[in-house]
């Protein structure tokens, strides 16, 4: 069983890539109409197929990483996503035509190696399974939705000036915590509890909704403003970080007695890791053209003022 959940997470990063790669260029080419009509510009990514293709490709990724973290131990699902990294970046860069500078592959190499490294070592710090208390589980969505409404809050700040690495770590820590979802609910579905959808808590589904829709949200932002490999990798940095540490704080996931290097090696893996994608987000060569031709817009602003 636990073989098939990883072919299930091998098969999801795949679908990550290649849907984050179709829904980037879907999301630029109906940049113009995004920009003068920023509200309800998103609808119209809908008449794009190669968006829509993309969107197809990111659901069933969703659906298997479903499967995965249902019948598999998250510390086991997450590291693999970061194969999606290497995926997209190479697919990325063979599409756009360009070549990776050593620092973007650098970036790329501490991105997946921290990422992995982070959640790999957390296989050693934390329980097998263990079921979390319904006080756990309100503490888990009240800082959900804590998350939210601050990223939200944070969104409508940086909408004039906006920033790929804000949105992209928007996105991250809400998939992180719908992954801490899935995990929840999935226990309840496999117990066979009563009440809710097939046993599953309505309040688990409402923030799973929310939560989610607010990522997806963040995400197509940042697609406007970065490279789908730079999302790419934020994603498969920050949504493993936070779900492994709510695992551990919230749900007390910790196991007891745990050597000190532990928490060494997980520290360390995870400044690699976040090291990795702000380096990503600004000596990436699509950062560096974006960059270039703002510099140049300004310019030639300035000069006919």
């Amino acid at each position: 069983m636990k073989w098939l959940s990883i072919l299930a997470a091998l098969a999801a990063a795949c679908c990550l890539a290649l849907g984050s790669e179709r829904q980037s260029v879907g999301v630029r080419g109906r940049e113009a109409h995004l920009r003068l009509h920023p509200r309800s510009g998103f609808l119209a990514l809908f008449s794009s197929p190669v968006w829509l293709a993309g969107g197809a490709l990111m659901v069933l990724g969703i659906v298997l990483n479903v499967y995965a973290l249902a019948t598999a131990p998250l510390t086991v699902v997450q590291p693999i996503g970061a194969i999606a990294v290497v995926i997209t970046t190479v697919l990325n860069a063979r599409i756009q035509r360009f070549r990776l500078n050593p620092l973007t592959i650098w970036a790329i190499l501490a991105c997946v190696l921290g990422s992995a490294g982070f959640v790999l070592t957390a296989i050693v710090a934390t329980e097998e399974n263990p079921a979390p208390t319904p006080d756990q589980e309100r503490l888990t969505a009240i800082l959900a939705m804590s998350a939210a409404v601050l990223f939200a809050v944070i969104g409508l700040i940086v909408r004039r000036r906006p920033s790929a690495f804000v949105f992209i770590l928007g996105a991250g820590v809400m998939f992180g915590f719908v992954a801490v979802f899935v995990r929840m609910a999935s226990i309840h579905f496999l117990r066979g509890d009563p009440g809710g959808l097939f046993g599953i808590p309505w309040y688990h589904l409402g923030i799973m909704a929310a939560v989610g829709l607010l990522g997806v949200y963040f995400v197509q932002s940042a697609y406007r403003h970065g490279p789908p490999d730079l999302v790419v990798a934020g994603l498969t940095v920050i949504d493993p970080m936070v779900g492994v540490l709510t695992g551990i704080i919230v749900l007390h996931e910790l196991q007891p007695h745990l050597p000190w290097w532990v928490g060494l090696c997980m520290g360390a893996a995870a400044a690699v890791a976040t090291l990795g994608v702000i380096a990503l987000s600004r000596h990436h060569p699509d950062v560096i053209q974006r960059r270039e031709v703002a510099q140049r817009k300004a310019s030639a602003s300035a000069a006919e003022d």
